[in-house]
Formats: structure tokens, sequence, C-alpha cells
């Protein structure tokens, strides 16, 4: 069996694993914000946690066979593997050191609050963190698809940049409208958090 063969379906298959994950991540960060009983937010929270363990999974494994395929077909000095690689190290850490601390914080409360209506406590908790998550994730995803952009184009060092530039750019500006828009209606705001 021919190696190369073997990691390129592997590297592919943690992409694909990334991506079901994030697609789980998105989900649960928006449904935490529509959230009206703390039995929800218990539940979402889990979610969140999983589908990120599983990408964390996905990420090395992802990273192991695509070193492979560095090394043996393309060679470390490719510009664009060293900009994927640079942009997948600063990635890496992300969902661990920004993203995961805010779905604990909320986790952690709502295991400590008794199943019913959201507390005003928590609320506020889970509308904060879930504003935060809409920006980081975004800006996430947005640089995981410019590593996918390297990956399949095979760009020049300059044009690489750019691409991870912009990717970071859109996300943040995808990551603001998200973070602005309007957590439920009017009309579903409890008085007291109008």
């Amino acid at each position: 069996m021919d190696l190369y063969r073997l990691a390129l379906f592997v590297h592919i298959s943690g992409a694909v694993g990334i991506f079901g994950s994030l697609g789980a991540l998105v989900f649960g960060s928006f449904a935490l914000r529509q959230a009206e009983r703390a039995e929800d937010v218990r539940l979402l929270t889990r979610l969140i946690t999983v589908s990120g363990n599983v990408a964390a999974v996905c990420i090395v494994i992802l990273g192991i066979a695509g070193f492979y395929m560095a090394l043996t077909a393309w060679g470390v000095s490719a510009t664009w593997i060293i900009v994927a690689t640079i942009s997948f190290i600063l990635l890496a850490p992300f969902g661990l050191l920004v993203i995961d601390p805010r779905v604990r914080s909320i986790a952690k409360q709502a295991r400590a609050t008794p199943g019913g209506p959201l507390p005003e406590t928590l609320a506020r908790r889970v509308e904060t963190q879930g504003r935060m998550l809409a920006v980081f994730l975004s800006i996430y995803v947005t640089w995981l698809l410019g590593i996918v952009y390297l990956m399949t184009n095979k760009p020049a060092t300059g044009e690489a940049i750019v691409v991870m530039l912009i990717a970071g750019a859109i996300g943040l500006v995808i990551g603001q409208l998200w973070r602005l828009s309007p957590i439920r209606p009017k009309d579903r705001i409890p008085a007291s958090r109008r």
C-alpha cells in the first residue's frame, strides 16, 4: 500500500471531521443564545464540548498526516506549506485557550443552576460569552477555509499570506455581524432582561 495515499486519506478524513465538528460547534453556539431554560444550556454546552474534543482529535490526525505528506512529497520548503503550517500552529491552541474556557464557564454555571427558566445571571453569561463565541468561531472557520485554499491552490508566499489575512478579516466581519445580531425576538425576551 502506498503510504502517501493512506496519509492523504487520513488527512482529508481529519479535515472532514474538523469541519463536521465545527458545524456542530456553530449550531450549538447559535442555539445556546436562543436557550430559555437551564437544562437547554446544559445540553448545548455538552454538545459544544464534545464537538470541540472531536475537532481537537481530528486536528492532531490531520496535522500528523499533513506533516508526513509535506516531508515525503512536497518538501517543507514549499512556501505554501510553511504559511499553512504556521497558520495551523497559530490556530490549533485557539479552541483550547479561547473557545473552551468560555463554554466551560457557561457549563459550570448551568450545572449549578436548577432546571427551569434561565435565571438572570446565567442568561447574562450565555449572552456575553455567546457573543464572543460567535466572533471566535467565525474566525476559526474562515481561517481553516484559508488553509484549505492554500492546500488546494498551492500559491506563492505573498498570495498565501494575503489569503490568510483575508480569511481572518472575513471571519472577524462575519463574527461581528453574528455577535451583533439579536439573540431572540423582543417578544420572547423576559421583561427583566429588556
